[in-house]
């Protein structure tokens, strides 16, 4: 792989990655094609990272679909698909790894301690195999591309990381892999974890600066019953993932609000980022999802 895009390079052509664990869809599909309009060259990367599950989680159960992983790479224009093995990522006597301190200690570190520690080592590899301009993750994984910014940023990889807006269903549910584990009567349930984003993100447009006033409503959309349980419901500066020491929304920070919730057996993600500001009368105003994203997931 490398050697092809050194090619790529030397011509002065610029390279875009869009690295993935397989089981393409709709999201996937979107960052490549973004990757197409953006880059003269597309690398897309397929491998089941094995580092970033934890004991007990879905690694063997995460859905494989290789050949039709491919044909959607080819119909959506990648030049190239670099197609991981464990014994090539983790070879004998792999002893190395790339972790990121404090933006990995809350929300999904918390949950899943060893997941970014994973993501991190693996999508330092895959950077220096493709050698990229642009690198495409989507903000369903917000949390994943705010520590992989914070890792090129520090070790100096000259790339630019692309956040791309996540891609919905009907319902606003996440397109994600995850979801064909859900059942009919599960995949209705998963529709509330965006819901519950809206009704706290209409909480901060009606100018709501209280944290706990803000969670409230989001809570109270998710509900409370056997098959949905929540793993985190989030207020926080979206640039440090600190939450507000006051327990008052900065008019000034842009706010992520996060949810993580098992839905049945599943464990689903989902965020909606929001800026807050002042209006003529001194009140706070908020606008809708999407600004500040800048371009997952």
């Amino acid at each position: 792989m490398t050697p092809f895009v050194e090619r790529y390079r030397t011509a002065g052509l610029s390279v875009g990655l869009v690295p993935t664990l397989g089981a393409l869809h709709s999201g996937h599909r979107s960052l490549l094609q973004t990757a197409r309009r953006e880059c003269d060259r597309v690398v897309a990367t397929i491998f089941l990272n094995p580092t970033q599950f934890g004991p007990g989680e879905d690694l063997e159960a995460y859905p494989k679909t290789p050949e039709a992983d491919l044909d959607m790479c080819r119909n959506e224009g990648a030049d190239w698909v670099f197609i991981g093995q464990d014994a090539d990522v983790y070879p004998s006597g792999f002893d190395t790894w790339v972790e990121v301190e404090r933006l990995t200690e809350v929300m999904c570190g918390r949950s899943r301690p060893d997941h970014f520690r994973g993501v991190t080592t693996v999508v330092t590899q895959l950077l220096q195999i493709a050698q990229p301009h642009r690198a495409y993750f989507g903000q369903k994984d917000y949390q994943q591309s705010l520590v992989i910014r914070r890792l090129v940023q520090d070790l100096h990889i000259p790339v630019d990381i692309r956040v791309c807006p996540t891609v919905r269903e009907t319902d606003g549910c996440a397109v994600s892999s995850r979801n064909a584990y859900l059942s009919e009567s599960e995949r209705q349930i998963a529709g509330r974890l965006y819901a519950s984003l809206t009704a706290g993100r209409q909480a901060l447009e009606a100018g709501e600066q209280r944290v706990a006033a803000i969670v409230a409503p989001m809570r109270q959309v998710l509900g409370c019953e056997d098959a949905l349980r929540v793993d985190y419901l989030e207020v926080r500066d979206a640039s440090t993932l600190q939450s507000f020491a006051d327990g008052r929304v900065s008019s000034h920070a842009e706010v992520l609000l996060a949810v993580a919730a098992f839905v049945g057996s599943t464990r689903l993600i989902d965020n909606v980022l929001v800026v807050p500001r002042v209006d003529s009368a001194g009140g706070p105003h908020a606008p809708s999802e999407g600004a500040g994203q800048g371009s997952k997931d």
